[in-house]
């Protein structure tokens, strides 16, 4: 297990290099010259350094005065030294501005992650032990809608509904009007209130999927020789499935939720933009409209990282939930 942990993390190395090199050169390939624009803003300062001085300060820092595959060295040795530079939308260290988001986009993916699988897994398994009938009928309309439906519009329809029609929760933002004013648990619920359209939002968009993918598995695990002899023997279904087929259909599952780990950080850019929650996402979307090479920089490629450690912990999580997989 050790030895294949190292050569998969070693891989893995390898392949984050060449995504960092692919990031990099998209970055350089904007049409507008970001660098200029950012000089302006710095000369502007009182005191400050000209233009000139500062155009030249920029290049040579981000590596945009030498070629693609010098300056994609010169960008390596910074973040390989900690130096991630200032964010050029935000005007404060990129781990700084990064450290102050991402806690709020990862609490809402933790939270719908948890309620996605409470919630699928179980229909899943119910859909496939009734195949046919009017439970795997609805059960699998269900999951299709929830596929199909725009996260957009479904953000936008709970808007409507339960921030202008109802008026029971804030039609955006974090936090209220009168947050300053509340007690700490007031606060507390507060954030809760205003986080609970974004958190539905992503629930029902994301979890007819993994539903799909449950009664596809368990149904591919019920037509088994054991299965049948597991019956055979007068088994009540109930036992068959949860102890039997249960098991053997978590391995498939294992893929979806260990490749969710770097969505828990990613941020729903959609979700949070449409309702003006200051995480990751919406962050990092600003910060792309702007032009921010350094914090586009840090965190896509924090977001490569993390996917490579998702695939690396599937690839784990297969041996303990199979004893018949064994890594060499």
């Amino acid at each position: 297990m050790g030895k294949y942990i190292l050569k998969r993390l070693g891989i893995s190395v390898g392949i984050l290099l060449v995504v960092m090199f692919i990031i990099y050169a998209l970055l350089r390939s904007l049409p507008a010259s970001y660098v200029e624009t950012m000089a302006i803003q710095l000369s502007q300062a009182p005191g400050a350094k000209p233009y000139d001085v500062w155009v030249t300060q920029l290049n040579e820092q981000y590596g945009l005065n030498v070629g693609l595959v010098q300056g994609y060295f010169v960008q390596l040795k910074n973040l390989l030294t900690g130096n991630f530079g200032d964010s050029w939308k935000f005007a404060v260290p990129v781990t700084q501005k990064f450290s102050q988001v991402i806690g709020i986009s990862f609490v809402m993916g933790a939270i719908a992650l948890v309620l996605e699988i409470l919630i699928a897994v179980p229909l899943g398994i119910l859909a496939a032990s009734k195949q046919y009938s009017r439970r795997d009928y609805a059960i699998t309309a269900g999951a299709l809608i929830g596929i199909s439906l725009p996260t957009f519009f479904f953000a936008t329809v709970l808007k409507l509904v339960f921030s202008v029609k109802l008026g029971w929760f804030d039609l955006f933002g974090l936090v209220g009007r009168d947050y300053p004013n509340l007690s700490p648990w007031g606060k507390f619920w507060d954030m809760a209130a205003h986080l609970v359209l974004p958190i539905i939002t992503l629930v029902v968009v994301s979890v007819g999927s993994l539903m799909r993918h449950t009664r596809t598995n368990m149904l591919e695990v019920l037509q088994a020789d054991y299965i049948r002899t597991a019956r055979a023997k007068g088994l009540r279904n109930r036992r068959v499935i949860l102890n039997h087929a249960f098991r053997n259909t978590l391995i498939p599952l294992v893929t979806i939720i260990g490749g969710s780990l770097p969505g828990l950080f990613a941020g729903a850019l959609i979700t949070e933009t449409l309702f003006a929650i200051p995480g990751i996402g919406y962050t990092s979307y600003q910060a792309m409209v702007a032009g921010d090479i350094p914090f586009s920089m840090f965190y896509l490629t924090f977001l490569a990282a993390l996917t490579l450690l998702g695939n690396l912990l599937s690839d784990i999580l297969y041996a303990v939930v199979d004893p018949r997989v064994r890594l060499g």
